[in-house]
């Protein structure tokens, strides 16, 4: 790889002339700086961002951490992030797994923005410790350089349970996500204080893992023990997606026999015939706040906690019970 030292040595200057040249200073001149840019050209040289960044202690990218990339979620988020770090002169990358955890400390990226369960809060924690600056979508952490972004989860999950109960069913099977999902913890949580409101009310929980195939799985359970009409929430619209596809299968009818409700509203649920229940939230909102916190965290602002608030969509995927 070419470095400075063999520009310097072909332009016959000290390497501090080329890295003045190089970086724009006004201590070469106009010519010279022209000069070395030119030959930095014929010579192919490729700044070496790593060493940048350690010697600037700025990288102006910021990670976001996933645990997964499948689904129709992801997209609005991300976009709503990066409008925002694009417009402030920073960039985005997306990470997962481990090795990646080491970029804050390495300083390879100046933020994190994580919905990543697998990112251990004690781990976290750590890096804030050190001066690191993280939002979180996915827990509850206190550290006063981490910052919080929540969804309301119990209040969508009270809504969806409570519209049912309201549409007359009292057989209601449940469809979690993944048991590390701080989101599915949430939502259960507030679907059993619900139901506990409503004693005449019958909850079967089916372990999901916020994916379509889960809720085929689920869906196959829930034919097997057809005997009359029940109602299905799923944690998230992924899994009513394969429940949805596999009842049609089994020739039962969506919202005559089996009444379901998802969470999420991805895109792929208004073309669903009939209409898919769901709890709606502007995913894109989540994305844009998430990356305005996390510059504020690197200003050195004050920031609040913010929450993300969300609204039933009433489908035609409920009828009667």
């Amino acid at each position: 790889m070419i470095s400075i030292k063999d520009i310097a040595k072909k332009a016959g200057v000290s390497i501090s002339t080329v890295s003045y040249a190089l970086n724009g200073n006004p201590k070469v001149t106009e010519e010279t700086r022209m000069r070395i840019l030119k030959i930095a050209q014929e010579l192919n040289y490729v700044p070496n961002a790593a060493a940048r960044t350690l010697k600037n202690r700025v990288s102006k990218i910021i990670g976001v951490y996933l645990n997964d990339f499948s689904g129709a979620f992801y997209g609005e988020v991300l976009q709503g992030m990066k409008e925002v770090l694009n417009k402030r002169g920073y960039d985005l990358i997306v990470c997962s797994g481990s090795y990646s955890h080491r970029w804050l400390p390495q300083r390879m990226i100046d933020g994190a923005i994580v919905l990543d369960h697998s990112f251990a809060s004690e781990e976290l924690l750590h890096l804030a410790g050190n001066g690191h600056k993280v939002v979180v979508l996915d827990r509850e952490l206190n550290h006063p350089n981490v910052n919080q972004v929540l969804l309301d989860n119990k209040a969508g999950a009270s809504l969806a349970v409570e519209f049912l109960i309201d549409k007359g069913h009292r057989k209601l099977y449940v469809v979690s996500g993944p048991k590390g999902s701080y989101d599915s913890r949430q939502r259960m949580q507030a679907v059993k204080q619900t139901v506990e409101r409503h004693p005449e009310v019958e909850c079967i929980e089916i372990e999901g893992n916020f994916d379509k195939e889960s809720g085929e799985e689920a869906a196959k359970r829930i034919v097997a023990e057809y005997k009359e009409p029940a109602a299905v929430f799923c944690l998230n619209d992924e899994m009513a997606i394969g429940v949805y596809n596999t009842v049609m299968k089994a020739n039962y009818r969506i919202g005559e026999h089996i009444h379901l409700i998802g969470f999420d509203n991805i895109e792929l649920t208004q073309y669903t015939q009939p209409r898919l229940a769901t709890i709606d939230y502007s995913k894109r909102k989540w994305g844009t706040l998430a990356s305005e916190q996390v510059l504020k965290l690197i200003a050195g602002e004050e920031v609040e906690h913010e929450r993300i608030y969300v609204t039933l969509v009433e489908g035609e995927s409920v009828g009667r019970g």
